[in-house]
């Protein structure tokens, strides 16, 4: 008996432990895509993302399956806002490999945490070619309720290239690629007070792509959707948080205080789609690469060629030349006549500056009245208005009109008898509003009687119409072109949930943003066919409609919009009164000079020393046209550059395949010594702002402070 009660014991045992690696395997089992150049696997029971490997670079993307996540849906009842459908907590109906680079996974019947089943499948394509990682998702809601977000793909571990290195997320707005630290240190940008876990989002109305950047390899991810269906959010969130509070430190080790260390990687879709409705959603394009960001950035500029279309712009504005910006009109006055402009419009003839844009001209000067585009009568009649603006630019200086069509004054009538009617509101059916800007007075720099805007809905066709109506008083006024300023952002709206405009809300609000331009440049088209189209730093895909852009810098502005496209009419603004770090920055990023005495409401006179040296550099430029100008900018790719001191450098590449280097002494109070090389160099000569006649380069160059010097092959 004794020893039949073992063998039963042992008997079980064994069956228990066989079972247990039977429920092991399964667990562990994957569905794999790889290529010689990259790895991701899938759990077969829950499509979750488990293993994820760049084979080239050797970097363990992801490698701890038990973090593994397939998807995350936002779904709220009318009890629970924070109705969650867990990807972890789904089994997949089907997980199909159709062929060696593809992989079907389709999820039904989806279970939500406080909504019980519903009626949801999701499906995802996942395809692997030649490194190159695309995720595309397509959802059917056939519930009742609305699916507000889908995060997919989702990464429940993300690792650095090396527990020793930095990882930094780098993405464009204004002109610039920004960097933000995620490892070793994670600060939250969301809030103590917001979240459970430290995180940031990067969001796709201002950057299509984000790269995962380290010292020299990164990961690039982007939305490959050009259309601005919706908004999409790249973002980061630090499990279980960090070890200092004063120093925003991730933990190295596996586990902090019992808590499992890992940062989620996931890109959040905000689809708002209704019942009974089937969204594409917008592909996800994953791929590593070796180098710096321009490695990343030209894997955006691949896509790119594909979609899009660039816009007619006049010939002037692709010739060297500079720009005067000009205040004449505020909210609070400081009125300059429109007669008095003639003063001005002189003073650019005399400097060789090629264009005024003009701030304020419009009722109630400028950030007051918007979106009106009547001249202000204060200055003058706008056939007055019309006139002068003939005669500056039959004297060779073209007019560009600044105006903004994305707020509305909630003072004016306008306002209160018509655009309410479009005016973006919240999920609760309040408007939201966007604070304006002071001017002059204590009254108004302390806030108190700021013109408050209302934030204008760019899918209602009614806005649209109204729009379209009021810009008819710009293109009568003749002028050679209009900026919209602020055409990059609409404040702090993303949707517009109103149910009254036109369409079933919501509304992406930069879904607009193309229509309408397109729609102002048709009939600009009809009066002008050579109409600039130019507006404030907006996102590169708005090129296409806006040829033109006008932005501030600083000594950390990385140039990626001239680094995707060499030759776009980039403006950008100068405003110190000796402003020679500005303005080699400008000649360094083939940028136009935007001269702004006294923050734009000054005369050129106002400033002589920086006029001075903005002339220099554009002599320089048109001296040696073919290689500043007219050639290829490179960034620093392509040269060697090296010194005793501070510097930055570019590179341009002639259609001849002749190269420049332009050095800039970054220095403020003494020289520097530089050495050149470039790769298979020809005969090499120097010039400057300052002396710029070319002389023989000998491979080394002294370079005063606060100046600049160009290396040219010949």
């Amino acid at each position: 008996m004794k020893s039949d009660h073992l063998f039963k014991i042992q008997f079980v045992t064994i069956i228990i432990v066989w079972v247990a690696s039977l429920n092991f395997s399964a667990e562990a089992s994957e569905v794999i895509l790889q290529d010689s150049k990259f790895l991701v696997a899938f759990d077969d029971r829950t499509g979750a993302i488990t293993r994820m490997e760049d084979k080239i670079l050797g970097w363990k993307i992801m490698d701890q399956s038990q973090f593994g996540v397939s998807f995350r849906m936002l779904v709220p009842t009318a009890e629970h806002r924070m109705n969650y459908i867990l990807g972890q907590k789904q089994r997949v109906s089907s997980i199909e490999k159709i062929s060696d680079n593809t992989v079907v996974m389709v999820w039904k019947n989806l279970t939500s945490e406080f909504g019980g089943q519903l009626p949801i499948t999701f499906t995802s394509t996942v395809t692997l070619v030649n490194g190159k990682l695309t995720f595309d998702p397509v959802l059917e809601n056939n519930s009742s309720l609305s699916i507000e977000t889908v995060d997919y793909p989702y990464w429940g571990a993300l690792n650095p290239p090396s527990q020793n290195g930095s990882l930094n997320v780098r993405t464009m707005w204004y002109g610039n690629l920004r960097s933000e630290e995620i490892y070793p240190n994670f600060s939250n940008q969301k809030g103590y007070w917001g979240v459970f876990y430290p995180m940031k989002t990067f969001d796709s109305n201002q950057s299509l792509y984000c790269l995962l950047q380290s010292s020299n390899q990164g990961l690039y991810v982007g939305m490959h959707d050009a259309t601005q269906r919706y908004l999409l959010q790249y973002t980061f969130e630090q499990y279980p948080g960090v070890v200092s509070g004063m120093t925003d430190r991730i933990p190295k080790e596996h586990q902090i205080g019992g808590k499992d260390v890992h940062m989620e990687f996931r890109a959040c879709h905000f689809v708002f789609a209704h019942p009974d409705t089937k969204v594409d959603l917008a592909p996800v394009v994953v791929q590593g690469y070796k180098g710096n960001w321009h490695a990343g950035v030209d894997l955006y500029k691949e896509w790119r060629v594909t979609w899009f279309k660039p816009a007619r712009r006049p010939a002037w504005i692709d010739d060297v030349h500079s720009w005067l910006q000009l205040q004449i009109n505020s909210p609070e006055g400081s009125r300059v006549p429109f007669k008095d402009l003639i003063k001005y419009a002189d003073e650019c003839t005399r400097y060789g500056v090629g264009a005024i844009q003009l701030v304020g001209w419009n009722r109630d000067g400028q950030d007051g009245g918007d979106p009106n585009h009547t001249p202000d009568p204060e200055l003058g009649t706008k056939e007055e208005f019309r006139d002068i603006i003939a005669k500056i630019q039959k004297e060779g200086v073209k007019m560009v009109l600044f105006g903004k069509i994305n707020w509305a004054d909630l003072t004016t009538d306008w306002y209160k008898k018509e655009l309410y009617k479009y005016e973006c509101k919240d999920p609760n059916g309040i408007m939201y509003t966007h604070g304006g800007y002071s001017y002059y007075t204590p009254t108004q720099l302390a806030g108190i009687n700021t013109r408050k805007r209302a934030v204008m809905d760019f899918c209602s066709p009614g806005y649209q119409d109204a729009i379209a109506k009021e810009f008819e008083n710009v293109l009568y006024l003749g002028a050679s072109g209009w900026l919209f300023d602020e055409n990059c952002h609409h404040g702090p709206v993303k949707y517009n949930f109103a149910p009254d405009h036109g369409y079933k809300a919501p509304g992406y609000i930069y879904s607009g943003d193309l229509p309408l331009a397109n729609r102002l440049r048709e009939e600009a088209m009809k009066v002008n066919p050579d109409f600039l189209f130019a507006g404030e730093g907006h996102q590169d895909w708005l090129m296409q409609a806006y040829p033109c852009s006008y932005f501030r810098i600083n000594n950390g502005s990385t140039a990626v919009d001239r680094y995707i496209d060499p030759y776009a009419p980039l403006v950008v603004a100068v405003t110190g009164f000796d402003d020679r770090e500005a303005l080699n920055l400008i000649l360094l990023n083939r940028y136009i000079i935007s001269y702004e005495p006294y923050n734009f409401k000054g005369y050129l006179s106002d400033f002589p020393l920086t006029v001075a040296y903005g002339k220099k550099i554009d002599d320089l430029r048109r001296k040696y046209k073919s290689y500043l100008w007219d050639a290829e900018y490179r960034d620093t790719l392509g040269a060697e550059v090296s010194s005793n001191g501070n510097y930055r450098y570019s590179v341009f590449n002639t259609s001849s395949g002749k190269r420049a280097v332009v050095v800039i002494n970054t220095e403020s109070g003494k020289s520097i010594e530089v050495e050149v090389k470039l790769p298979n160099q020809g005969k090499l000569v120097s010039a400057s702002p300052e002396r710029p006649e070319s002389v023989s380069f000998n491979g080394k160059i002294e370079i005063p402070a606060r100046s600049a010097i160009v290396v040219m092959e010949q």
